[in-house]
């Protein structure tokens, strides 16, 4: 699916209520109705809810979920943080339903003397600014903030957690941003929750249904996607009845070197396991009977040495290559690399030891044929492109790197990102820490 900044998100708000048509006061009710209804049932009413309402949408949010959850015979208290400016638009009429309703109690936050002691047996629904903030918060709003994550309560965010940006995060005090345990953030997840420096702060985050109009999510362009196991199986071919080993490409893997034959061996059953034709994996002479024995289906190419890569064999029998799991730095395999760098093969795979003199050989980027690609971890993708400040300047940089020698490339992580000549970007949505752990990517290099 695609990802919006949050100024996209914005406008298909916009578009939603003109194409549907329907008001914004009704849009924040079906999104207030999907905050109320998952709090329900995923909750419970056996703690009193806070509620911190701002003076914007979120707050508008909040006060609508306050509103619905009291009907519910939940017990609520609302503490509305207005900052000197009376609500308008939708959240005032949210504010004068729920007066009407007469069964939540309203206090005001208007002073650090008026802000409450917070009880860590409650719970917290944070409404105090949403996705249109666009500057770090100070003052009152910071002092808030400090004092609900002090109080050791839970804290379930609307939309974002108040004080995180959706995108660029990088000129933040981190100090002034609610840590929420939950947020309920609406359609689409932001950016900024892909990134590992906000987990503190988003928590688990849900993405709830609002209703978006089709046709406002198709009129939006935009650069981000996200990959879901649904997107991705929609897209896996059905083989045909007729189809023979011939139809599925023969792969390269040069991988292994001594003490290093394990991740010739990973890869070599990842490409087969992910459907390849024929494999022939190039491995140093001391790896012939560790490869012969373990995966029978796989051919053999050996190398001149006996223990690292130094040369491979005719490329114009295969249709793919990977290179590097395990094959050492040594000066006769960046010799080797660099030939094989100059022989421009079609397509490429580039990981692990292969990054790394990469890496120590900058001048060799121009050499990588277009659309190969790169499967860094972080680290081996500081060596490649040099250090950032945080993940969404990682991201900037990567992007650059890869218009710029038209190379796709993955950076692997929770969330996988890749990055594509043409400025797209995808970040993988499946995964688990259970796959941190040695060969997951020699793995990764095999089904690729």
């Amino acid at each position: 699916m695609k990802l919006f900044t949050c100024k996209q998100i914005a406008e298909i708000d916009q578009l939603t209520m003109k194409l549907e048509p329907i008001s914004s006061i009704d849009l924040m009710e079906r999104a207030s109705m999907q905050v109320a209804d998952w709090i329900i049932n995923h909750i419970g009413n056996n703690l009193p809810f806070w509620f911190f309402a701002g003076p914007g949408n979120n707050g508008g949010d909040a006060l609508a979920v306050a509103r619905m959850l009291a009907y519910a015979n939940f017990n609520c208290t609302v503490f509305i943080v207005s900052f000197g400016k009376e609500l308008s638009g939708d959240p005032a009429i949210n504010m004068e339903r729920l007066k009407e309703q007469n069964k939540v109690l309203l206090k005001s936050i208007d002073s650090e003397a008026t802000i409450p002691e917070i009880p860590s047996k409650i719970v917290i629904i944070d409404g105090l600014f949403g996705s249109g903030l666009t500057r770090p918060l100070n003052g009152l709003a910071a002092e808030i903030v400090r004092k609900i994550n002090q109080s050791g309560a839970m804290v379930i965010s609307i939309d974002i957690p108040s004080g995180l940006m959706g995108e660029d995060n990088s000129h933040l005090d981190l100090s002034n941003i609610i840590n929420a345990r939950h947020t309920l953030t609406f359609e689409v997840p932001k950016i900024s929750f892909l990134f590992p420096e906000t987990q503190r702060f988003v928590g688990n985050w849900e993405v709830l249904p609002i209703g978006w109009a089709e046709e406002a999510i198709l009129q939006t362009e935009s650069k981000y996607g996200y990959l879901t196991g649904e997107f991705i199986s929609s897209k896996i071919q059905k083989r045909d009845k007729f189809s023979h080993k011939g139809t599925f490409g023969h792969a390269l893997l040069i991988a292994g070197s001594y003490g290093k034959m394990g991740a010739a061996i990973l890869a070599s059953r990842a490409c087969l396991r992910s459907g390849v034709g024929l494999l022939t994996t190039h491995i140093p002479r001391l790896g012939y009977q560790i490869l012969q024995s373990s995966i029978p289906e796989a051919m053999a190419s050996i190398d001149a040495s006996d223990r690292v890569f130094t040369a491979f064999p005719d490329l114009k029998l295969y249709s793919a290559i990977g290179i590097g799991p395990g094959i050492d730095k040594k000066t006769d395999t960046q010799q080797a690399l660099q030939e094989l760098l100059y022989a421009k093969p079609i397509k490429m795979v580039i990981d692990a030891d292969a990054l790394n003199i990469l890496s120590e050989n900058q001048q060799w980027y121009r050499l990588l044929p277009p659309n190969t690609i790169l499967t860094p971890h972080p680290k081996e993708l500081e060596r490649l492109v040099g250090p950032s400040a945080n993940s969404y300047e990682r991201l900037q940089i990567q992007l650059q790197f890869s218009a710029q020698y038209k190379v796709i490339v993955l950076c692997k992580g929770a969330h996988t990102c890749i990055t594509f000549p043409n400025g797209q970007v995808y970040f993988n949505g499946s995964g688990n820490a259970g796959m941190a752990t040695g060969g997951s990517g020699d793995v990764l290099t095999g089904i690729i």
